[in-house]
């Protein structure tokens, strides 16, 4: 059954990572992709347990630092300034790419420019010219954590759906993602398709219109 936010505006990307934050479950080892999704930390009460992997090679990453809390050698993937909580570990970059091809990840969560209803995504390259490609650990953590989630705005500037039948820019993973967050709603993808659990500022049946993804 879905459950329909009515009373709220789509969200935006800040509301969205405490979204995604609020269904991390305890004690999960987790990466956060370099973007939006990186917005999650910030989210995370210590209690819950969760540990924070970055790919250039941190466990134990803490929310952002500000201001006299930032160490120009103390940075996530996206170059952003973070924090470290106890018990945080510092290793080689190879060993890092070893914990996320090894399946030793629980969540995983990446932006995405498409998502495709079995589950594909794309978020490396759109094949716009001058556009520089660059794929990172985008790939490995694809096919190495043991949940996929897509965060993601729902819709383009100009309005095209990135929730798709089948993605028309080269791809990340195949058949990877299990749930999407978006600013619209939150679905999931299984063996037997595509569910809608939540939605924002919209109305199930309207956000069913104008996807165009169900019969």
């Amino acid at each position: 059954m879905t459950t329909q936010h009515l009373d709220r505006e789509p969200l935006t990307m800040d509301e969205l990572a405490a979204v995604i934050a609020r269904d991390i479950p305890a004690g999960s080892f987790v990466n956060l992709g370099i973007g939006h999704p990186t917005k999650i930390a910030d989210h995370l009460p210590e209690d819950l347990g969760v540990v924070l992997h970055t790919e250039n090679g941190m466990l134990g990453m803490g929310p952002r630092a500000e201001d006299d809390a930032m160490d120009a050698d103390l940075t996530n993937a996206g170059k952003v300034p973070v924090t470290e909580l106890p018990g945080a570990s510092y290793f080689h970059h190879a060993d890092s790419f070893a914990m996320m091809r090894g399946g030793h990840l629980d969540v995983c969560v990446l932006g995405a420019y498409q998502v495709a209803v079995t589950g594909d995504i794309a978020n490396w390259h759109t094949g716009r010219p001058g556009d520089i490609p660059a794929v990172g650990g985008a790939m490995d953590l694809a096919i190495g954590a043991r949940n996929v989630y897509a965060m993601m705005t729902l819709f383009t500037k100009s309005g095209a759906p990135k929730l798709v039948p089948a993605c028309t820019y080269p791809l990340t993973g195949v058949g990877c993602v299990s749930r999407v967050y978006t600013d619209f709603g939150v679905f999931d993808v299984g063996p037997s398709g595509m569910g809608l659990r939540e939605t924002y500022g919209v109305t199930e049946a309207d956000l069913r219109a104008r996807l165009g993804l169900w019969t």
